[in-house]
């Protein structure tokens, strides 16, 4: 080893090894570095790299990998350990498919380790396509899964990354995706701070997250991938952030071909490199040499780009001996595994919500049950299982696959389609939308119990582009079962038969008519590889639900404010004034708990003390099946200076409890916990008096009788002079 190249000896400190490299580059060979499929450098053995994979439930778009549930399934089981494991399995599946790429030379897109993921958008409208990839519409939520999901994924290595997590897209998007390329989101600040930043902030202060990805669209007038306030102010100033940004892929063309802020591609790059975002999923940084011979741009500011770009790829061992870095060694046979299919089950087992159970029709006892209909477009389709960015799996359990495995021989089980998801008019050769609906009521008519399979899938919502026949750009245009679904129901309904709804989206529909004429429902998601093993566990007593929703399902269209319109106002559980049909929180159980002796470590405290606050509470489970019930922790400022949060979500704790058992649950809760965001975007801690709510869903009055399950409540007084504190 020569002192030369100090950027090869793996003893010496990152920062080190990182300026040398960069050092022995030219302009040129710099500049190739910050396009995502980076080129090779020869003569410093830097081998070509193409930044671009993705892993949101599972290694996506590279062949066979475990399909886990959409994203917004895995946020319904309200478990951070769950979801840091999940990600750790696909971890260990990304560096074993990246081993082997590279013992074949295979550097292409959707082989390298930097995953753009996890999507930490806050799910404000259930029309948004893309909110199947959020965590749901609550920011303390979402921060909690966010940072459990980039720990899993890169890792606790004291040197590498196992792979290298990126949080997207900063900030403020959340549709609508027809207009993304040219809409300015305007928010205030008080919204974004309280509500559009804090997962964000969790991402890179807590999670140490390696990369962050600019939106599309324009924040309060500048792009998301150029914006001194977003990316300069808050990331990289306040909040300290020392990894890489990268722009949503054509985000940085946007920012002169339709935000119209700049007349070229020139100076559409030096705008963004200039502001930190270091790397282009797209081909405008092909124009930097122009904005360098311009004067737009200095080499200085390229070489802190690149330095980013160069620290995150050696953390993942790219210029090390091989054996020095142990995720090398994760050979390829741990892809796909049995073990890693059984937790993509038991994952959509946690993420499965029972959102009515009538006169408790579910657990179905397969001794009593001689037939089952099953019924409905989703009950043999694989897309409703997958959802967006996906691998392939080597085999997929649908929903009917599911009950087959499930019950005997000695139980018929039949199936009807009965219309398909979207046909409402008689075709050209003049086949009816409806002309399954005979075969499905005569089942239904022979059989003890109906299963109907109903929803949406990702043919209907998703990314601007990916959706065909989409009038939404990928959004739903509205929130009502597509298709002869309604019809199909009121149809089985009239046979009088019992039936159980199964419910798979990626977004939340309008289920009136599903509340009211089926006996249990049970939201799905789109549940992943397993997912069809995963629903019959749960309709046949084999699994106890324990999830709940990370989202709001609203009764209609009235509840909502107008899709563009990015004030909190009348949105999520926060800030809505009626009650919805299901509330964010929300999910039964097969047995029932009961909490009791809610205790404050401290009645009071001084806004000018650092004191935690501990509260506790015993929880028990007074049924008759083994469960786990998510203990959510509320917060209300009841004297509040400025206009605060109906609720807002500070404490999850998932527990197992045998019949019998009780347990006690701890949180504890900082000075910021209870701090508001005023109208400049501060967090002030002022005096007064908070309700501090403990129980197993929000505790509005509504969310408590649906439940049947008390919520305790205790009071707690802050004393003192208002203060600031760090955001």
């Amino acid at each position: 080893m020569t002192e030369e190249m100090k950027y090869k000896n793996p003893s010496l400190p990152l920062t080190e090894r990182v300026e040398d490299l960069v050092s022995r580059m030219t302009l040129e060979e710099k500049m190739s570095q910050m396009i995502y499929d980076a080129a090779a450098v020869e003569r410093l053995d830097i081998k070509k790299y193409n930044w671009w994979n993705e892993c949101l439930h599972g290694v996506a778009r590279a062949g066979t990998a475990t399909v886990f549930p959409q994203a917004i399934g895995m946020a319904a089981s309200f478990n951070e350990e769950l979801l840091h494991d999940v990600a750790g399995t696909i971890a260990d599946e990304a560096r074993a498919k990246y081993n082997q790429a590279q013992k074949k030379d295979d550097r292409g897109i959707y082989k390298g380790l930097t995953f753009w993921t996890p999507n930490i958008n806050i799910f404000r409208d259930p029309r948004w396509g893309r909110g199947q990839e959020t965590y749901g519409e609550d920011p303390y939520l979402t921060g909690r899964l966010g940072v459990a999901f980039i720990k899993g994924l890169q890792g606790d290595h004291p040197k590498y990354l196992k792979a290298a997590a990126c949080a997207k897209h900063f900030a403020v998007h959340s549709g609508p995706e027809s207009e993304r390329h040219h809409f300015d989101a305007e928010v205030n600040k008080k919204d974004l701070r309280e509500t559009y930043l804090p997962a964000f902030r969790d991402a890179v202060k807590e999670g140490k997250v390696e990369a962050v990805m600019g939106a599309y669209n324009r924040v309060n007038g500048e792009p998301a991938c150029a914006s001194k306030e977003l990316m300069e102010n808050i990331l990289r100033e306040e909040w300290n952030f020392d990894g890489h940004y990268v722009s949503d892929c054509g985000a940085i063309e946007d920012i002169y071909l339709r935000h119209q802020v700049q007349e070229s591609p020139e100076e559409a790059a030096a705008m963004a490199v200039n502001k930190g975002c270091d790397l282009n999923c797209g081909r405008v940084y092909e124009s930097m040499k122009i904005a360098v011979e311009k004067g737009l741009l200095t080499e200085a500011v390229i070489d802190k780009s690149v330095k980013r770009l160069m620290k995150t790829r050696f953390k993942l061992g790219m210029f090390d001996p091989e054996d020095e870095v142990p995720f090398n060694q994760i050979p390829f046979e741990v892809n796909d595994s049995q073990e890693n299919r059984e937790l993509a089950r038991e994952t959509a087992r946690q993420s499965i919500v029972m959102l009515k159970n009538e006169e408790d029709i579910l657990p179905l006892n397969k001794a009593e049950l001689d037939s089952i209909a099953v019924i409905g477009p989703n009950a043999d389709s694989q897309p409703v299982l997958i959802g967006n960015y996906s691998g392939k799996a080597s085999k997929y359990v649908t929903l009917i696959d599911g009950i087959h495995n499930a019950v005997s021989d000695q139980t018929r089980v039949y199936y009807a389609e009965g219309c398909d998801l979207r046909t409402t008019e008689p075709s050209y050769w003049g086949n009816q939308p409806d002309a399954g609906f005979a075969e499905a009521v005569s089942i239904a008519e022979k059989s003890d119990v109906v299963i109907m399979c109903l929803g949406i899938s990702p043919e209907l919502e998703g990314e601007e582009g990916a959706v065909a026949n989409s009038d939404g750009g990928g959004d739903k245009i509205d929130i009502a079962l597509p298709g002869m679904q309604e019809q199909l129901l009121t149809a089985v309904a009239e046979t009088g038969k019992p039936i159980i709804a199964v419910i798979t989206n990626g977004s939340p529909v309008n289920l009136n008519s599903v509340d009211q004429k089926a006996r249990a429902v049970l939201e799905a998601w789109y549940p992943g590889e397993e997912g069809g093993n995963a629903v019959a566990d749960i309709l046949f007593g084999d699994y106890n639900p324990s999830a709940k929703l990370p989202v709001t399902f609203v009764r209609s269209m009235d509840q909502l404010p107008d899709f563009r319109d990015y004030s909190m106002q009348n949105r999520t559980y926060r800030f809505m004034e009626a009650d919805p049909l299901y509330p964010f929180g929300f999910g039964l159980s097969y047995t029932d708990f009961e909490f009791s002796n809610l205790k404050l470590s401290s009645e009071s405290f001084s806004t000018d003390s650092e004191i935690e606050i501990k509260v506790s509470t015993k929880i028990k489970n007074a049924g008759e099946y083994r469960g786990a019930e998510v203990v959510q922790l509320y917060l209300k400022d009841l004297d509040s200076s400025v206009p605060t949060p109906k609720y807002e979500l500070r404490g999850i704790k998932k527990i197992e409890l045998d019949p019998g058992e009780e347990k006690t649950v701890e949180f504890e809760l900082t000075r910021r916990d209870f701090a508001l965001i005023n109208q400049e975007g501060q967090a002030i801690l002022e005096a007064g008096e908070f309700n501090i709510y403990v129980g197993g869903s929000q505790p509005n009055n509504y969310s408590q009788q649906l439940k049947k399950q008390k919520v305790l409540v205790e009071k707690l007084e802050v004393k003192g002079n208002s203060v600031e504190l760090g955001y």
